[in-house]
């Protein structure tokens, strides 16, 4: 996968609505990602009018799996059939989370791997994540993740 073309992350995610936490991802390379969730009232992980803390970490994930689940998947498969996936979040290294964003507000998260190891059976990475609403730092965390095919 590549930042110069159009993936839709929806068909590389195992999740769907409600539990579907990324909207696009407009940028994706071997150790980045960019993607954007639109926050939204039918969102199970909102309270009152904001994106719970839940939500945040949920999102994180979802954005922090396209990094190492890309390389699961043939690089001309647009339609995410290659491949099925399961992630775990193993370790929450470092969470901060600085205000919840509110709903109808657009959460747009950074993702960048800082380590991966690879087995035969699975992939064990650390990616560190900032989350924002316009430019404001909505949460700033560190996870360790493992993916592996099913």
């Amino acid at each position: 996968m590549g930042n110069e073309r159009q993936i839709d992350i929806k068909k590389f995610l195992p999740h769907r609505p409600p539990m579907l936490m990324v909207s696009s991802m407009p940028h994706i390379d071997n150790d980045s990602v960019i993607t954007e969730f639109n926050i939204s009232k039918e969102c199970l992980f909102t309270d009152e009018l904001v994106l719970n803390e839940s939500g945040l970490i949920e999102n994180v994930a979802q954005t922090c799996s396209a990094i190492v689940g890309q390389s699961y998947f043939e690089y001309d498969d647009l339609e995410g059939t290659s491949n099925k996936l399961i992630g775990y979040i193993s370790a929450i290294k470092k969470v901060q989370i600085y205000q919840l964003p509110k709903i109808g507000q657009t959460l747009i998260s950074k993702a960048k791997l800082i380590s991966r190891y690879d087995t035969d059976e699975l992939s064990i990475c650390t990616i560190s994540c900032s989350s924002f609403t316009n430019d404001d730092l909505i949460v700033d965390c560190t996870l360790n993740c493992l993916i592996h095919e099913v």
